[in-house]
């Protein structure tokens, strides 16, 4: 059976109201076009969790979607602040949990493996665990020095952004790497997103390339250009541009409405947005060609 459907069809489906979403991706793959999906059909009262937030919570955050943030950094890369979320913070609007990014990824971690929780070395986030009550200290049987320890992560639903995968969900992710595999495994129900829908020949081709595999996939996108403003390795560039603009478009509330409307609420789905940004910009992300070696995994 196919796992493939319309990304409209498959968060109607698998979210709902207070959910603890993540949406996964580190530098590139940053579903966009899912999220602006979840502020178009109008949910509310989400927990949002992802180790960098990036313009996607921002804006999720300025439509009204969350009730909470679990974060590990919090910032518009290279620019400066998460304005509307941290307006939110400091307003009393938005509930919030900060870790170090190592503590995130090992509560996610914990969640993909069925932990209760998972152990760290003390690290130089001392005053993270001072003010989140999630850190908790606890003797090693072995050799009785103190570790510290954080609970699972398991969301509700992994929002994962691939460069391809097949009907089935098998998919595969190259470049960066961020917790795309961790947040898939531990995490209820997940949506994949993907640049290309391919066949299974493809993906069997070149099998240490499959991040994520179809077994914890509920349903399969066909997204072109999902991660726009952030960038989807080999198939188009970061929009740095649009970074820049966002810092001075999040400075009001009635801006970043302005935005929504035209942006979100004003168009029906990925293609008609990326239609809209137009060839000029089109032209300006375009990725370039650089070649892997081809991988020879023998006759057998």
């Amino acid at each position: 059976m196919t796992k493939l459907c319309a990304l409209h069809e498959a968060v109607t489906r698998f979210i709902s109201d207070g959910n603890l979403i993540y949406a996964s991706g580190f530098t590139h793959l940053i579903p966009f076009a899912a999220g602006h999906e979840i502020i178009r059909q109008g949910f509310k009262d989400l927990v949002l969790a992802r180790a960098t937030p990036d313009l996607i919570y921002d804006q999720m955050v300025a439509a009204g979607c969350a009730r909470k943030i679990i974060f590990s950094y919090m910032g518009n890369p290279g620019v400066g602040s998460l304005r509307r979320m941290r307006a939110a913070i400091e307003g009393g609007k938005l509930d919030w949990e900060e870790y170090s990014h190592f503590s995130m990824i090992s509560r996610l971690q914990a969640g993909a493996s069925g932990l209760p929780f998972m152990p760290m070395n003390p690290t130089g986030a001392q005053d993270l665990a001072e003010q989140n009550p999630n850190y908790r200290q606890l003797q090693d049987p072995y050799t009785g020095a103190d570790v510290v320890v954080v609970p699972p992560l398991i969301p509700d639903v992994a929002i994962v952004h691939v460069q391809r995968a097949d009907v089935n969900g098998n998919a595969h992710v190259w470049g960066i790497l961020g917790e795309q595999r961790l947040a898939a495994f531990a995490s209820q129900h997940v949506i994949l997103t993907a640049e290309e829908i391919v066949d299974e020949a493809v993906i069997r081709s070149d099998p240490n390339r499959t991040l994520i595999p179809g077994m914890v996939v509920d349903a399969v996108c066909h997204v072109p250009f999902c991660a726009h403003p952030s960038y989807t390795q080999g198939y188009h560039d970061r929009d740095n541009e649009f970074y820049l603009a966002w810092d001075e478009i999040s400075k009001t509330e009635e801006s970043v409405q302005d935005y929504l409307d035209e942006w979100v609420y004003g168009i029906s789905d990925r293609a008609a947005y990326w239609e809209k940004l137009g060839p000029k910009v089109h032209q300006r992300l375009q990725a370039g060609e650089r070649l892997s070696e081809p991988v020879n995994y023998g006759d057998y």
